[in-house]
């Protein structure tokens, strides 16, 4: 029996600071962060993302020193998104060899080593015309198993280029297993996948949207991302699915509104397991923070700190390079 009042006061493992530090059952470390990173193709100049204060648009020089500050902080890794200059109906900007994406792949694999992770977002909406994550069909509905080869030689062209991880985010059925039989075909057997396994149709993503410029132009993606209020277990099922069909770790996105979700994968699977911190959860804070209603400082520490709680071993976040700089 633990004793009561007045002999217990649990306020003395509160009361100062290096004692918080010493007992505090939730620690950050900058190599569990992953920096989300967009490239445009056709621009001499970084270009803001209104939506996101202090995101961008890089060039390719601009991402190369973005990079390096990335990795001089000690973060673990960088997922990059690529903006073509011409976009069509099959994305054919994402398996392009000389394409922005595969272009800076392969100048930070040169530039960066094995000085920090270097992974690649593999999907189709940031390269197709309609904006959706897939081929579509006559009647304008997604071909799951026509997009399934268009990602496969996504992941190849982008492993080529330097990519060190594989994330497909399309929420394709079966993209994990048609990924993998493409990599291991092409000699890339060691490349692993991280999976967007439970990736839900959130209204969080409104301000990436803007940066990678791939807001579809008709209908949503209800039709292929979870529902927010879909069925009980319906996140477990797609994650036992990608872990059979390959994928070495598998992520929840958005991370703050599916904490619960978080909890139930960390809890079911022994590969590691990420959670994405969205544009909108990022977006809200900075607005917050710019009207001067929160402590913004403490309100990103302490949602990263949530997330980490409830069970993410990466996070992905915009403000990776920054937090990294200011953990111990």
């Amino acid at each position: 029996m633990n004793a009561g009042f007045p002999v217990a006061r649990p306020r003395r493992l509160r009361r100062n600071t290096p004692i918080r530090r010493m007992v505090a059952g939730t620690r950050l470390h900058p190599a569990e962060l992953v920096l989300p990173m967009f490239v445009k193709e056709g621009v001499s100049d970084p270009q803001p993302v209104a939506s996101m204060p202090g995101v961008v648009q890089h060039t390719v020089d601009s991402l190369r020193k973005a990079a390096g500050e990335a990795a001089e902080a000690g973060v673990g890794g960088l997922i990059l998104f690529g903006v073509p200059a011409a976009k069509d109906a099959r994305g054919s900007a994402a398996d392009d060899p000389d394409g922005i994406l595969q272009k800076a792949l392969a100048e930070l694999s040169a530039d960066l080593g094995d000085a920090i992770v270097v992974m690649s977002d593999t999907c189709l909406d940031e390269y197709t015309d309609h904006g959706h994550c897939g081929i579509l069909t006559p009647e304008g509905e997604v071909d799951n198993d026509a997009t399934l080869e268009r990602y496969a030689s996504i992941a190849v062209a982008q492993a080529r280029a330097g990519s060190q991880v594989i994330a497909p985010s399309g929420m394709m059925d079966g993209q994990v297993g048609a990924i993998r039989a493409a990599l291991d075909a092409e000699g890339f057997a060691h490349i692993p996948i991280l999976a967007y396994s439970a990736k839900y149709a959130s209204a969080f993503y409104g301000p990436f949207r803007d940066a990678a410029e791939c807001a579809p132009q008709f209908g949503d993606r209800s039709a292929y991302q979870q529902d927010p209020a879909g069925p009980i277990g319906e996140s477990l099922r797609e994650v036992r699915l990608d872990l059979q069909e390959g994928a070495d770790a598998v992520m929840v996105k958005p991370a703050l509104a599916y904490l619960d979700i978080l909890r139930q994968v960390r809890d079911a699977v022994d590969v590691p397991v990420a959670a994405y911190q969205v544009s909108g959860e990022y977006a809200m804070v900075e607005a917050a923070a710019a009207n001067g209603w929160i402590d913004r400082d403490r309100v990103i520490m302490e949602s990263l700190t949530a997330i980490k709680r409830a069970g993410a071993d990466m996070i992905l976040t915009y403000w990776a390079t920054e937090v990294a700089r200011r953990l111990p």
